[in-house]
Parts: C-alpha cells; sequence; structure tokens
C-alpha cells in the first residue's frame, strides 16, 4: 500500500494562511474525483529534490547528514560552525589539554603555538599551529601544517585526518586567488591558479574518503567537502563535475548541495544562447535544466516564455536518453503534443513514459490504449517513489507518488465503465494519499454489501497506536477509517448488529451497540412508553455521539476532518464529464437525509418525535421530548425547530419551563408518563362505563341468576337420560 504520511496536519494546516488568491482558511488534500477530466489531463510537475539526486549516486560510507551539517553556521561571522568546533572539542580533549587548545587559538603566531604546544599529541599541536595561521590569512604556511598532520602515521592523526585534509583543501583554495610571491606573467598565474585548486580538490577528495573509511568526522566535513570541491570545479568551468557533486551532497542530506543547484539553474536560466548553447552539450547541465523546468521549481517568477526558450533550446540538442521522458514530459505540461509525442518514443520503458503515452492517447479518444499504458505506468514506477508535496491549482496539497497518482487516474477510468469496486481498490492503495476519493466510492457508490465483503476480505483489522492512546479523526490510518466508515454506514442502514466490530475503540464499539438496542427497543418493545424510550436512547446517542456513530465521512458531515469544515447544504450530484449518470445515480441514492451539515441531528430530532408519538400528549415526557428535539437544530433549522414547538402548543400540556423552549429543557419522566397512560386508560374505561352504573347491578344478577337456572337444568336432563339408559340394557 502506498501510504504516506501527510506532510501538513490538518490541525495545524487550519491556522496557516492560504494564497494569495483564497481567504484565510484550512489546507486541503488534492481530490482526483473533484475534476476527473483535469486529474487525467494534466501532468504534475516533479520534485527538484528527487529530479537531482537522479543526477549522480549518494556515496557509500559517507552517511546522511546530521546535526553538524543541517544546523545552519553560515552566519556573518561563521560563529554557529566555530561553536560546533569547540563543542567538539571539549567533548574530545579532556580539560587540561581543552584549556591548553583554546589559549594557543588565541595566539596569532603559528610557530608560537607550536612551541607552546609542545605538549600536545602531534596531531593537534600541528593542527592547532595550522588553524592559527589559518585565521591570520597565511594560507601556505596553513597549508604546510595541515599537510604535515596528513603526514603523520595513520594511527597518530586518528583524531585529526578529516579536519587537516577538509582544512588544507580550504587553504589552497583561499591560496589559489591570493596574490603569488613572485612576479607571473599571466599565463604562470593561470597556471599556478589550476594547480592549487586541483591540490585542494584532491586535498577535499581526502578528506571524503578519511571520513568513509571510518575516521572521527563529528563536524561532518566530508559532506561538506563535496559543496567546497564543486566550487572550485566551478570556478574552472567544469560544470558537470560540479553538478554531480552538489547532487551527491544533497543526496547526502545537506541543503547546501540542494539550494547550489538551485542557483546554478538559476545562472542557467540567466544564460544568453550563445553562452548557453555550448554547455547544454554536457548531460548534466540537460539534467540540470531539466530537473529546474519540469518540477517548476520557481514558476512564480519564471514565465511560459522562458520556459519555452530553455525548452526549444533543449529540444535542438542531442538529447541523452536520461532525460527524453523530462522533456516530453515538459512538452506535455507547456501543451506542445507534437514533441511530446517525438520525445516519449525515445524514453524507453520507464514509468514517466509510460504515463505519458496513457495520457496522450487519452487525447487520442482511445481508452483502452490508455489503460494499457497506465499498467505498464504503475508496474514500472516503484512503490517507494516519492515526488514530495506539490500544490495544486486550487492551492490543495498532494503527496505526490507516482504509482499512487498513476492508479488513481486509473480509478477515474473504471468509474467510468462501471468498475466500482476496482476504482475503490485502486483509490484505497494510495493510503492517505487520495483517502477522500476511495472514501467518497465507499461511501456513495458501492453498496454495503460489497463494501463489507472488501473490507472483510482485505482489511480484516485496524491498526494498533503506537502509544496505546486511541487515534482521532486527524490521523486515522485508512485501515482505520474504512472500518470505521462501514460501521457507520450499517448503523445508518439499519444493521445494528453487524456494524458493531467495525469501530475501532471500545467506547465506540458500546455506543453502537447501545444505538443499535435503542433502535429495536423502538420497533420491538410491547408497550408504547418502551418504544418511546427506546426513540429517546437512540435520539439522545445521535445528537451526542453522531459524527462517531453516524456521521458521512466526507459531506454533508465531513467527519475525516472531524465536521469541523463543511457546506451547510449538500447539493445533489450532477451527471458530467467522466461522471455517468449511473454513478450519479448510485450517488445521490446514498445521500444523506437530510443532506445537510451534521445531518445527524435531525436524524436525533426525528427520532425524539417519534417518541412524542408513543407517548400520552398530556405527559412532561412528550413536552420534554419535543422541546430536546426543537433545541438540537435550533440554530440551523428554524422552521423545523419551531414546527416542533407548534406541536407541542397544539398537543402538549402546560409546563413552567416551556417559556424558553428548545433551549431549557427537562428530561423525560417516563416513569411519570406510564403511571400517566395507566390512569387515562382506566379513566377511559371509567368513563366509558359511567351511564350504565345503575343497570349494570341488575344486568349482572341477572346473568348470574340465569347461569344458575342452565346450570341445574342440564342436570336434570343428565339424569333422565342416564335413567332412559339403563332401562334399555335391563
Amino acid at each position: 500500500m502506498c501510504s504516506s504520511r501527510t506532510l501538513l496536519a490538518l490541525a495545524i494546516a487550519s491556522l496557516l494562511p492560504l494564497g494569495a488568491t483564497q481567504a484565510c482558511g484550512p489546507e486541503f488534500p488534492y481530490r482526483l474525483l473533484s475534476d476527473r477530466t483535469n486529474a487525467l489531463g494534466e501532468m504534475p510537475e516533479g520534485n527538484f529534490a528527487f529530479e537531482i539526486a537522479r543526477i549522480a549516486p549518494s556515496i557509500q560510507g559517507l552517511g546522511q547528514a546530521g546535526p553538524a551539517t543541517l544546523e545552519p553556521y553560515w552566519d556573518e561571522n561563521n560563529q554557529r560552525y566555530l561553536d560546533a568546533r569547540v563543542g567538539v572539542e571539549k567533548e574530545q580533549l579532556n580539560a587540561e589539554r581543552f584549556a591548553l587548545v583554546s589559549h594557543l587559538r588565541t595566539l596569532t603566531d603559528a610557530h608560537q603555538a607550536e612551541t607552546e604546544g609542545a605538549e600536545l599529541p602531534a596531531e593537534l599541536r600541528l593542527y592547532t599551529a595550522g588553524a592559527v595561521a589559518f585565521a591570520e590569512h597565511d594560507m601556505g604556511l596553513a597549508a604546510d601544517y595541515f599537510r604535515r598532520v596528513l603526514a603523520l602515521p595513520a594511527a597518530e592523526r586518528a583524531q585529526r585526518t578529516t579536519w587537516a585534509a577538509y582544512s588544507l583543501g580550504r587553504a589552497l583554495a583561499e591560496h589559489a586567488v591570493s596574490a603569488p610571491d613572485t612576479v607571473m606573467d599571466e599565463a604562470a598565474a593561470l597556471q599556478r591558479q589550476r594547480e592549487l585548486r586541483q591540490q585542494a580538490r584532491i586535498a577535499f577528495q581526502q578528506a571524503r574518503a578519511a571520513s568513509v573509511a571510518g575516521l572521527e568526522d563529528p563536524l561532518e566535513l566530508g559532506i561538506a567537502s563535496l559543496g567546497e570541491e564543486a566550487r572550485l570545479a566551478l570556478e574552472e568551468g567544469d560544470w558537470s563535475s560540479a553538478i554531480r557533486l552538489y547532487a551527491s551532497q544533497s543526496r547526502q542530506g545537506s541543503t547546501t548541495g540542494y539550494s547550489s543547484l538551485r542557483e546554478l539553474a538559476r545562472q542557467l536560466n540567466r544564460m544568453d544562447d550563445t553562452e548557453l548553447r555550448p554547455l547544454l552539450s554536457e548531460l548534466e547541465v540537460q539534467q540540470l535544466l531539466a530537473a529546474h523546468l519540469f518540477s517548476r521549481l520557481d514558476a512564480y517568477d519564471t514565465d511560459s516564455k522562458v520556459n519555452q526558450r530553455l525548452l526549444q533550446l533543449l529540444q535542438s540538442m542531442q538529447i541523452q536518453p536520461q532525460i527524453a521522458d523530462r522533456l516530453a514530459a515538459l512538452s506535455y505540461q507547456l501543451g506542445d503534443y507534437e514533441s511530446a509525442r517525438r520525445f516519449v518514443t525515445q524514453a524507453g520503458d520507464g514509468g514517466l513514459a509510460w504515463w505519458l503515452r496513457a495520457k496522450l492517447a487519452l487525447q487520442d479518444g482511445d481508452k483502452n490504449a490508455a489503460v494499457q499504458a497506465y499498467a505498464k505506468a504503475a508496474e514500472a514506477f516503484p512503490a517507494t517513489e516519492d515526488w514530495g508535496l506539490r500544490r495544486a491549482a486550487n492551492w490543495s496539497y498532494e503527496t505526490l507518488k507516482p504509482r499512487c497518482r498513476i492508479e488513481g487516474e486509473m480509478a477515474i477510468l473504471a468509474l467510468e465503465r462501471g468498475d466500482y469496486l476496482e476504482a475503490f481498490d485502486q483509490l484505497y492503495r494510495s493510503g492517505e494519499n487520495y483517502w477522500q476519493d476511495a472514501a467518497e466510492v465507499a461511501e456513495r457508490v458501492l453498496s454495503s454489501t460489497e463494501l463489507k465483503g472488501y473490507v472483510d476480505a482485505k482489511v480484516t483489522t485496524a491498526p494498533p497506536t503506537t502509544d496505546g492512546e486511541q487515534y482521532s479523526y486527524w490521523n486515522r490510518p485508512p485501515a482505520t477509517a474504512l472500518r470505521e466508515l462501514l460501521g457507520r454506514r450499517l448503523l445508518r442502514e439499519g444493521h445494528y448488529a453487524d456494524a458493531v466490530p467495525y469501530f475501532t475503540s471500545p467506547e465506540l464499539q458500546q455506543a453502537a451497540r447501545q444505538y443499535g438496542e435503542a433502535r429495536e427497543q423502538a420497533e420491538d418493545a410491547w408497550t408504547t412508553i418502551g418504544r418511546a424510550e427506546g426513540y429517546y436512547r437512540a435520539a439522545r446517542l445521535a445528537r451526542e455521539q453522531g459524527m462517531e456513530l453516524l456521521g458521512y465521512e466526507l459531506g454533508p458531515d465531513e467527519a475525516w476532518i472531524g465536521g469541523n469544515f463543511g457546506e451547510e447544504f449538500a447539493k445533489p450530484v450532477q451527471a458530467g464529464g467522466l461522471l455517468t449518470p449511473a454513478e450519479a445515480q448510485l450517488q445521490n441514492a446514498s445521500a444523506a437525509q437530510p443532506n445537510r451539515r451534521y445531518h445527524y441531528r435531525w436524524v436525533a430530532a426525528e427520532l425524539a418525535n417519534r417518541a412524542a408519538d408513543q407517548l400520552p400528549t398530556s405527559s412532561q415526557a412528550f413536552a420534554a421530548v419535543l422541546c430536546k428535539a426543537s433545541g438540537w437544530i435550533n440554530y440551523r433549522d428554524l422552521p423545523g425547530a419551531r414546527g416542533y414547538y407548534q406541536r407541542y402548543v397544539k398537543e402538549g400540556p402546560y409546563v413552567e419551563w416551556a417559556g424558553n423552549f428548545g433551549f431549557e429543557c427537562q428530561e423525560p419522566d417516563f416513569a411519570s408518563a406510564r403511571q400517566r397512560l395507566w390512569n387515562e386508560r382506566t379513566q377511559a374505561v371509567h368513563q366509558a362505563l359511567g351511564s350504565f352504573k345503575y343497570w349494570l347491578p341488575l344486568g349482572v344478577l341477572a346473568l348470574i341468576t340465569s347461569g344458575i337456572y342452565w346450570q341445574r337444568r342440564r342436570r336434570g336432563l343428565a339424569i333422565v337420560d342416564k335413567t332412559a339408559e339403563e332401562t334399555r340394557h335391563e
């Protein structure tokens, strides 16, 4: 499953502003099914960090950047870096040596530092003397001291090898741009500069090798050396090496490599055609520009004319196979479909190439070819490939995992041809990425039988939390969300016992069980008061825990976001485009009743109204349940609330608290209602028999007398019959 953690938690995102085109409010995830035609038609932009990672490999053994690299230390006075170095020395050295090294660094004479540090190990003494020379900008002397450190036996320089090699590279790089000690002509000066830079690059390579070999590198200088060497390569005009080095630095997790390549891409953009064209013969330059354009990195300040110019320049070059699919995607994004078709023929069998073939087939109206190309694209993309966060045109956010996105687009086509279960499966496999789309199909398109069968077969358990706490609506895994979506749907459809196991927490299971029992009591109780009690218990649960027990995952209740945002009235689904009349009919048939935000409040109010149907109109309970019903919808449906009040006025008894009806309601007293019902029935019998109070005793006496007479007569007849029988036998 292509699950991913949402990069912007909605709880936090709801506090953040949107772009200039929208008012303040929450940030919502991108929905494939909200604009199906656009989802199939657009080619999402790439991710610059991912694209530049394709340029060069990571360096095995160098490790990923940690606090020493990621902590910003390029402040004006380099103070953060110096503080980090002091912290490392304090950890490495005992108090006496740390105090001595700290003193030596305050000196201005490297030779004096070497003399006063005689009691230190050679690597510490020589490196500290070199650091003093470096601070005094005597780069030649500093380089000599760092070389002396590196000349020590390996066992004697375990702590300072990476430091010395890195510092040697920096010293030589600075020395290259300083004035030579002797007068030189221009050619000799340039040669000297090239030689010093080459020596510096070798030193940086030595620093990386030491770090890879496992020598101490607490300041992560091996990673930093990549950027330092890249800068030297760029000064020599070696763009390919510089780009590869920065790309490797970025792959090690350093933001310096990433930001440096961004700046190089901008420099290339600013070049005129004459200056840029020779560089475009280099693969790494092509890759960097393609990465820059395909990711739309600077879309906010780069207009389409600039993109068109760069793309046309790239199209005019002999294109390397490594970027043919990217150029095809760029051409497609810019509406140059002819070029997209031409480049995609050179792009091989990569996932992006098949993705584009699918979209081009859709443009040709060949949906069968598109489905086949989509399947090959999904197979070609690794499930772990992640292009990171992107913004859609409406500012919704999407964590773009190509395989998940492709399967989501396949789901749109599956919905169009009526393969609803297949569409749901493709969307659900995306995990959190397109959960809202999967929920729409599960809740509004599939039958509850289809959904239950899928869940029972493939989502048998919900994952436990790591901390033992219950999931909130903000962080439910898709498996948990799907099971609870099914549980709520089954409760809404009256499958009460079946619904209970799909709720995750014991508390919700108990609440679901109680709701089902209350609804069954309301239908099956022998007495009207018992039925009224069942309706009211169900009404209370629907009002107090309606979101958790009955809420729709999407509209109108938006349970996926805890109901915090949503439209007051949900509109009927209209067929059109890729949304077929058959699917629209299914969605409308499964809509909430009423199709309003927090629809379960109306469910609760109507259940309370049904409770009133079973109660004596003269009882306090009758007034109380109608008061509750009115209050539960008062601020959302004033006419409906008024209707319950008017029923009370027309049929109910006077109660003292009715002056604030709907707001100050007593709990219904069902025991008193039961007694009142008994009293009313007894009184009704008395009233019915009251007009016969004189004749009734005489009638009863006549009935008794008549009964005695007929009983005696039957006995006499029985004696006569017996005598006649005996006579015959004689």
